[in-house]
């Protein structure tokens, strides 16, 4: 496969218009998007969620609900630059430490879990269900990962603003399920 050499430079330039979509559509509807998320999950699915960082959209008020529906929460722990996340167990009310890059999670002694469910932050998306993160390639190679081993679904989880037409990707770039946003669920388009 042949890599475009433009690449990075088109996603270094959609992050930085897609902080600000981000950012405005937070500070408009931010809460009330939060509180419109929503998935059918069934009880007892191990669901790997994220604590929200600066303007992403806020997962906990879903998160709340799954926990409440019966499933069992994780967050992701940057165990390492360059390599897969790793998923330790998280129930609200749990303490949560520092990590690299600004993030929370779980305690060394939480139980590892490994999810059925990912829901992921992103920047940016497209009908076809790719996304665009911040760029260090986190969710990317752990998808891969866990896609290798065990059966996992993936959502994005996003304002409806921070819709595009077409996220600039690569072999390296992995295709979410859906995309949950406060205006519905997307599914991908044939392309």
């Amino acid at each position: 496969m042949q890599i475009d050499p433009d690449l990075p430079t088109q996603k270094k330039l959609m992050r930085a218009h897609q902080v600000e979509v981000r950012r405005l559509a937070c500070a408009s509807h931010g809460p009330a998007a939060a509180e419109a998320l929503a998935l059918d999950v069934a009880p007892g699915t191990i669901v790997a969620a994220y604590w929200p960082m600066g303007d992403e959209i806020d997962p906990r008020p879903l998160m709340r609900r799954l926990e409440q529906a019966g499933c069992r929460l994780a967050l992701p722990v940057v165990a390492a630059r360059g390599q897969p996340l790793d998923f330790r167990a998280y129930a609200f009310g749990d303490t949560l430490e520092p990590g690299l890059h600004g993030t929370v999670h779980p305690a060394l002694t939480a139980a590892p879990l490994i999810p059925q469910l990912m829901l992921v932050p992103l920047l940016a998306f497209d009908r076809q269900c790719f996304r665009l993160g911040y760029g260090g390639g986190y969710y990317d190679r752990t998808l891969e990962s866990l896609r290798q081993r065990a059966q996992v679904r993936t959502i994005g989880l996003g304002f409806a603003a921070q819709e595009v037409a077409v996220i600039p990707r690569d072999g390296h770039d992995q295709r979410l399920d859906a995309i949950v946003t406060e205006a519905g669920l997307i599914t991908p388009e044939t392309e």
